[in-house]
């Protein structure tokens, strides 16, 4: 009589959220003048869209297959990348195309860097070698809608994240106020990212892409200083203040 070893018991399916931050474009017509403007902004920033998820949202335009697919070319010249798209006319989208998206959440507008504030230096002082700042620090609150984007480093917030904004770091995030809103730290890959506030009221925290909503924190944990981190791939809650 043949015996066969009884196989291992094979663990459960695992499914796990995953929250991303999108940047969206919304090409207007005439799409040609709308590419220049595009190449402007890649030459005053260069690494804008470096690491950046993008979406197309084309709400308004009456492309065919053939406009998308010389569009999608144009932008994949420029290194974009485009995970999915918005608002295509009927019919358009199909296999080797991005997929349709809908149902995002709007997170207000990232601000594009200025002309002043991309152009290079024009010459630098003796014995003062520039350096660049791995760090943002915002002196005022961050207002319901609004969008803070930083992924070269931590983000530093001296007041409060309102209900409704957004904070995302791609290092750790901390608020000397109440966080109300989202934060979403560790974008860039960190896992080792934290983020710490002195009143714990987030509709969100994220760390290198794991997150949990308000209904699944522990409310213990509620109007306390709290510090948000990662451990064994998951979120863990500890108070600031403890003895």
């Amino acid at each position: 009589m043949t015996q066969t070893s009884a196989r291992p018991a094979r663990p459960p399916i695992r499914f796990r959220g995953r929250s991303f931050m999108a940047t969206v474009l919304a090409p207007l017509p005439p799409v040609a003048e709308w590419l220049a403007e595009l190449d402007a902004l890649s030459t005053r920033a260069p690494s804008f869209f470096a690491g950046r998820p993008v979406t197309l949202d084309l709400t308004g335009l009456s492309l065919t297959r053939a406009d998308l697919e010389e569009l999608l070319a144009d932008l994949g010249r420029r290194d974009i990348a485009v995970l999915g798209v918005e608002g295509a006319p009927p019919g358009v989208l199909g296999p080797g195309l991005p997929p349709s998206l809908s149902g995002g959440r709007p997170a207000g507008e990232v601000a594009a860097p200025s002309e002043a504030e991309a152009a290079p230096e024009s010459e630098p002082e003796a014995a003062a070698p520039s350096v660049p700042a791995r760090s943002l620090i915002l002196d005022a609150p961050v207002r319901s809608g609004q969008t803070i984007l930083h992924l070269d480093g931590d983000v530093t917030v001296m007041g409060a994240v309102a209900s409704g904004a957004e904070v995302i770091a791609g290092g750790s995030i901390h608020v000397y106020g109440p966080l109300r809103g989202r934060a979403v730290a560790g974008v860039a890959g960190n896992p080792q990212a934290r983020i710490y506030c002195r009143r714990f009221e987030p509709e969100l925290v994220a760390i290198d892409g794991l997150y949990k909503a308000a209904d699944d924190l522990d409310a213990a944990y509620q109007g306390q200083a709290v510090e948000v981190r990662l451990v064994d791939d998951a979120i863990r809650l500890t108070r600031l203040d403890r003895p």
